[in-house]
Formats: C-alpha cells, structure tokens, sequence
C-alpha cells in the first residue's frame, strides 16, 4: 500500500533559531521523523503549504483538499498544525472514499521531549489500517473527526462530550 503523506507545516515542522531567537519552518522535519523512526512504509510526500494551522485560510484549506482529492493513493496522512486539525477535516469531509489521518504535534519535532515521532507513528498505521473516513491520530489514540477536540489546558486531544 502506498500512503500520500500531505505536508502543510504546523508545530511539528517548527525549530529554534539561535540567532533570532525564533520558531521557523524546517521543510526537511517530516523526513527526519521517518528516517528517525525507521519507517519501512511506502511513502509519497508531498510538501504543499509551511504554515501555522492558525494561520491557515479557506483558501489554504482549498489547497489541501485539492492535494488530497486528487491523490492516486486512497491513504492519504496530513502532517498539519494541532490548533485547526478539526477545521481542515470538516473542510475535507466530502471526500468519502479515502482513508484520511490528520496528524501534528504539540512540540515541535526538533525538541527533545517532541510527541512527533509517536504521533506520525501511530497515524502511518492507522492510516493503513483504518476504513475510508477521516481521522485525527494524537496521543495515541484515533478519533473520528467529528468527534474530538483540542483540550488546551491539558494539551491533549480528547473526545467530544
């Protein structure tokens, strides 16, 4: 089985610059991570936006679909910003005959205590695995979509109520 793997930026991608002092983009992070977690699966990248899912538009959410609508593979992963995950599947959602993981992290993969390499761990099997539908994989756990949330105290993704 060959996986799309859409990239569009968000915390896991973010490194330390030690001369400005600030968060940036490293395009490379998500190979990193598999080469990191010794990946075997088959994987087709596909790098379309670097930002922060809260800076992220309707136009931007256009760009997604458009990448994972018109992907060969019926297993598409969506490396994504945690902050608007549930927004960018609700965006997705029209799209029936795919297996979808939406996945991020809530430290940026070149920390050192980063839930990134876990997270696309656990989402590069559940994307295998799972039927057609579209999932977010954080922490362990697979929700449907529809049913999740950010829970931002505690900074994890829970179920809905």
């Amino acid at each position: 089985m060959e996986i799309r793997v859409v990239v569009t930026g968000g915390t896991i991608a973010k490194q330390y610059d030690e001369i400005s002092g600030e968060l940036h983009f490293d395009e490379k992070h998500f190979e990193k991570i598999v080469k990191q977690g010794r990946c075997e699966a088959n994987l087709r990248v596909e790098h379309v936006m670097m930002k922060d899912s809260l800076e992220m538009t309707d136009k931007d959410r256009a760009i997604i679909y458009d990448a994972v609508n018109n992907a060969k593979e019926s297993a598409v992963m969506i490396i994504h910003g945690t902050d608007t995950m549930v927004h960018t599947a609700q965006a997705l959602s029209s799209i029936k005959e795919k297996t979808i993981v939406l996945v991020g992290a809530m430290i940026p993969y070149a920390f050192k205590q980063s839930d990134a390499l876990f997270n696309v761990g656990c989402a590069i099997g559940a994307v295998s695995a799972l039927d057609a539908g579209i999932y977010v994989v954080m922490n362990g756990r697979v929700f449907e979509w529809n049913q999740v949330e950010k829970d931002r105290i505690k900074g994890v993704f829970r179920t809905l109520h």
